[in-house]
């Protein structure tokens, strides 16, 4: 139960960083590449913070992640990736490539590593995404941008890849804040190359998104992936685009439909389906 409490809060932080970055990027006028480095900034200050409190310093154990490289870039390519194609990417559309990258990529993390994926695991994540296939497919409208389509998929791997390194931290609170301190210069080369407007509004948003709801939401998912391992943290994240629509209903407007309850049906039951353990 208190695994499952935490990773529903994971979940709940995970949808209202898409949430907050709509809400930047589309009612505060905020720049894709000025939300991504004032997002990774934001983390870094917050977790350092943190850190630093906890352990009065920088200890031999951080000193060594520093010295990596692969969370850095995959933090990075996932922050960048996500802000950018919601320029051109409805929300939907771009949360189905978000996370439907995410589950391949992380299950294909499962079989290469030879991680035992049970049927049940495997019937999980057919119901739920079969869940945000029905409720995210567009009805017949244009193609979505090509464009936005690779800079998402380009985040999700980014993403998945940060999930199943999430599996051998030592200290995730550790190993998070030194993720973000390292990321925010690429997040800051990006801005120099392709400056863009900064808002208040923006910046205020983006700072609760780096801050709380990545920042500390990626520390809690750190401590919860190896508890889960890849596959079930795969599916657990398909909840996510419906919590987040769910989210767009109260800040966004947007409509409660019928096609929106049962796909949530289909995706939630997924996920307990998934999250099950074996008898």
């Amino acid at each position: 139960m208190r695994l499952t409490l935490l990773t529903t809060l994971a979940m709940i932080a995970f949808a209202a960083n898409s949430v907050l970055n709509r809400l930047a990027l589309v009612d505060a006028g905020m720049g894709p590449a000025a939300f991504a480095v004032t997002r990774l900034a934001a983390g870094a200050v917050v977790l350092g913070v943190l850190v630093w409190g906890r352990d009065g310093g920088v200890n031999p154990a951080l000193r060594a992640s520093l010295k990596g490289v692969a969370g850095p870039l995959s933090l990075a390519l996932y922050m960048l990736g996500f802000s950018f194609a919601y320029v051109s990417l409805p929300a939907g559309i771009g949360a189905l490539i978000l996370f439907g990258g995410v589950q391949v990529t992380m299950f294909a993390g499962a079989v290469i590593l030879r991680e035992a994926v049970p049927p049940q695991r495997w019937l999980g994540a057919v119901l739920a995404f079969g869940g945000l296939v029905w409720l995210l497919w567009p009805g017949g409208g244009a193609a979505p941008s090509l464009a936005g389509g690779l800079l998402m998929a380009a985040a999700a791997l980014g993403w998945g890849i940060y999930s199943l390194m999430g599996r051998d931290a030592e200290d995730a609170l550790g190993s998070t804040a030194v993720n973000f301190l390292l990321a925010a210069p690429l997040g800051l080369l990006a801005f120099a190359i392709l400056p863009d407007q900064i808002t208040t509004r923006g910046v205020v948003l983006a700072i609760l998104s780096g801050g709380v709801t990545s920042g500390l939401g990626y520390a809690l998912w750190y401590q919860i992936v190896p508890h889960l391992g890849s596959t079930r943290a795969a599916v657990a994240q398909l909840s996510v685009p419906v919590i987040a629509m769910a989210g767009g209903m109260v800040f966004l407007s947007e409509a409660l439909s019928l096609r929106f309850v049962i796909a949530s049906l289909f995706v939630l039951s997924g996920v307990v389906v998934s999250m099950r353990r074996r008898r």
